[in-house]
């Protein structure tokens, strides 16, 4: 394989690529698809508060009513002696968005009945707020009836709340502080980042295959330079392409979220009431929320979070992230641009993808479930196996991998790798130039075994 002649063809790939519109697009769409993931959330929880509502109360147990303080959301009108069939019937007109009935006590069970009637449906927090306030007067309305002194503080004193500290040891016997969740959301970026990009461009290899072919192109470019060399130099194109493209949406989403960050982010949090921001992530009361929120603004808790990213070992992620990405492209790349050859259209080319997409999905789907079992069989072996191992390997990286482990499976994938570019070549140079027939694997078979 001549080196000048494919590096010249790598150059037109790379150049051909970055040119389109379309690269351009996704570029700079991308980051900011990325940038509004991150920022979106906080501006939906702070943009979906319910407008406030006017709720009219009869209580008949006489312990409820005095829990109900008005908020941003809600403001309570306690009712005396009401008929509640015809306050349901006027409560629009008398100014009324709800109308919330709580029976009397019930001396057997010791609770109440509580309903709330309104014309339309009252938001989920609301409701939760309203239920979390009735069941919190019942449970002080028991501790009152019990008799026992100061219950209440009692209670609250015997109340455990431990936090479990997870250290790692490392081979002089080190404490690492580790926090499990930090590791998850690590080990999940890396195995979704790198089954996209390889996925993603190992695609277009077999895309731009199938253009040159289709328009005719590919005939006179075989007449100057080889088969193979147009093989190689087009998937080294596009895999520069796709690090380029890699590297301008990290700058730019890291640019687009701290530009907006320092502009607008404290005027977005600015007012917010941090408890119902945590409430409004659901399913939580608003005492859970309290302690939640208070739990977030310990700094111990962002320190142990700060000192679990600091001692992940970046040095080895980016390390094998670079070389697993570069041979698992390559891989799937080489594989794809045979199938490329073997068609005239993308239409043609799906049955022949299926063996490629099946060990790319499991090895993806794999890598989701990594975080709960990093040593376990059959993650151990998807990060072994070629045709998996770039995707279930990066995501089993923050967990600490043996660097045997990760030397073997390097070696093999690029065993495969050698392989299957092979394979790919043999096909590719007779693929190339088949027209007028629909290919199947019985056709590639033959065209592998042509010498």
């Amino acid at each position: 394989m001549n080196l000048h002649t494919t590096g010249i063809i790598i150059s037109r790939e790379y150049l051909n690529k970055v040119k389109k519109k379309s690269f351009l697009i996704t570029t700079f769409l991308v980051p900011i698809l990325f940038a509004a993931l991150c920022i979106l959330p906080t501006l939906i929880m702070l943009g979906t508060k319910e407008s406030a509502k006017t709720i009219a109360v009869v209580d008949r147990s006489g312990i409820i009513a005095p829990t109900l303080e008005d908020s941003e959301t809600a403001s309570y009108i306690v009712l005396e002696d009401t008929d509640v069939d015809a306050l349901k019937l006027s409560m629009k007109e008398q100014g009324y968005d709800g109308l919330l009935v709580v029976s009397e006590m019930d001396a057997e069970a010791r609770t109440v009945a509580a309903d709330v009637y309104s014309s339309k449906p009252l938001g989920m927090d609301l409701t939760e707020n309203i239920n979390s306030k009735i069941n919190s007067a019942v449970e002080s309305w028991r501790i009152e009836q019990s008799g026992i002194d100061n219950l209440k503080e009692i209670m609250k004193d015997v109340k455990a709340n431990v936090k479990l500290r997870s250290y790692t040891l490392d081979e002089e016997g080190k404490e690492k502080i580790s926090e499990s969740g930090v590791y998850m959301m690590v080990s999940m970026i890396l195995g979704m980042i790198i089954y996209m990009f390889i996925a993603l461009f190992g695609g277009m290899v077999m895309s731009s295959v199938i253009e040159e072919k289709a328009s005719r192109v590919v005939e006179v470019l075989v007449s100057s330079v080889k088969a193979t060399e147009l093989m190689f130099g087009k998937i080294i194109g596009v895999a520069l392409v796709a690090l380029t493209q890699f590297f301008l949406w990290i700058v730019l989403t890291l640019a687009i979220v701290g530009i907006v960050g320092a502009v607008s982010g404290q005027k977005l949090l600015r007012g917010g009431n941090p408890t119902e921001l945590v409430q409004t992530m659901g399913g939580v009361s608003a005492e859970q929320a309290e302690a939640v929120t208070e739990a977030l603004s310990n700094q111990g808790e962002a320190n142990v979070i700060l000192s679990t990213i600091g001692n992940l070992p970046f040095g080895q992620i980016i390390f094998c992230f670079v070389v697993f990405f570069i041979f698992g492209y390559m891989l799937y790349a080489s594989l794809f641009a045979a199938i490329g050859s073997a068609v005239e259209n993308e239409g043609d080319s799906q049955q022949l993808q299926i063996p490629l997409t099946i060990p790319l999905l499991l090895g993806f789907f794999i890598a989701l479930y990594a975080f709960k079992a990093p040593d376990s069989a059959l993650v151990f072996w998807g990060s072994m196996i070629p045709f998996t191992s770039p995707i279930v390997m990066l995501a089993r990286l923050p967990f600490g991998v043996p660097a045997w482990e990760i030397a073997v499976s390097i070696v093999l994938l690029i065993l495969t790798f050698a392989a299957c570019a092979w394979i790919s070549a043999k096909i590719y140079k007779v693929g190339i130039l088949m027209f007028g027939k629909k290919s199947t694997w019985k056709d590639l078979w033959k065209w592998l075994k042509q010498k």
